[in-house]
């Protein structure tokens, strides 16, 4: 890779463009290439994959995916920043920069048919800290294309990405991204390698995407019931569910027709588990009108 933004070349673009990073946009420009190197490497790309970026900001990453990738998808929101990446892109990577295709779009909103040609296979992201846990979890609802992907969060966010059942940080992002995909921890990324410089560590989460747990039961139905389950996590299940089922006797009988103790609570179960739950609510007698 050649042509990657140092220190220098970040603030020289910043200001040429007037760029100040914003919290509520959720930027931290990377300013390090041994850090876009690693986070391209640790994505596993192959030629023909088409990588989704979400937050390209000034580049940094772009120039990196773009001489691997077949082509780059850049969802940016901040219009400067969207309108100056293809001059960037050419400046740095040359003819690479024929590759990429820059949407101006908030991807929380963007939708398949926007990024279509080609069909994104691989997220590839240092994601604004503020939308991290939303951004990927729209993106992986909207876009069955996507079959793997790495990303940067904050690391207290990777870790709820990556948790597995009874641990304590285990909760709802945990869960509904396990519907989608398998996940795990890639690395902690230190925060002097940003600017601004942000006041915490981050991390690393791949995934690869796998077959939801159950066709049976729809998802909109089976991330109710964690919503449920996470919004009183030192409740039981019998207790926290009880809304949901119309009332705690209808929760206790759905969560032992699906094979689980009601006395449980949500951090000690499976994403099966949970769409389990869902599965046997119609042997629940429907609440009284």
């Amino acid at each position: 890779m050649t042509g990657l933004l140092g220190p220098a070349e970040i603030r020289e673009l910043a200001a040429r463009l007037g760029v100040v990073p914003t919290k509520k946009l959720g930027q931290n420009f990377v300013h390090d290439p041994n850090t876009v190197r690693r986070i391209v490497t640790a994505a596993g790309l192959t030629p023909d994959d088409v990588a989704l970026e979400v937050g390209p900001g000034l580049g940094s990453l772009t120039l990196a995916l773009l001489p691997v990738a077949a082509h780059v998808h850049a969802v940016e929101i901040d219009p400067a920043l969207a309108g100056a990446l293809p001059e960037t892109a050419a400046r740095f990577v040359g003819p690479d920069a024929g590759r990429l295709t820059v949407h101006r779009a908030d991807a929380l909103r963007v939708r398949a048919a926007e990024l279509a040609d080609p069909a994104p296979t691989a997220l590839v992201a240092n994601l604004p800290y503020n939308v991290a846990v939303p951004v990927v979890l729209h993106l992986l609802a909207e876009l069955p294309s996507l079959r793997h992907g790495l990303v940067m969060v904050q690391k207290e966010v990777a870790d709820r990405l990556t948790a597995g059942p009874g641990s304590k940080v285990y909760g709802v992002p945990s869960v509904k991204l396990a519907w989608y995909a398998r996940a795990r921890a890639a690395g902690r990324v230190p925060p002097n390698v940003f600017w601004p410089v942000p006041n915490v560590d981050s991390g690393l989460v791949a995934f690869t995407r796998r077959e939801p747990p159950r066709h049976d039961v729809p998802r909109e139905r089976v991330f109710a019931v964690v919503d449920a389950a996470f919004a009183q996590r030192r409740k039981t299940l019998r207790a926290a569910l009880a809304g949901w089922a119309g009332g705690a006797d209808r929760a206790a009988a759905a969560l032992t027709a699906a094979g689980v103790d009601p006395g449980a609570r949500g951090e000690s179960l499976t994403v099966e588990q949970f769409a389990a739950i869902t599965a046997s609510a119609p042997t629940v007698a429907a609440p009284e009108q």
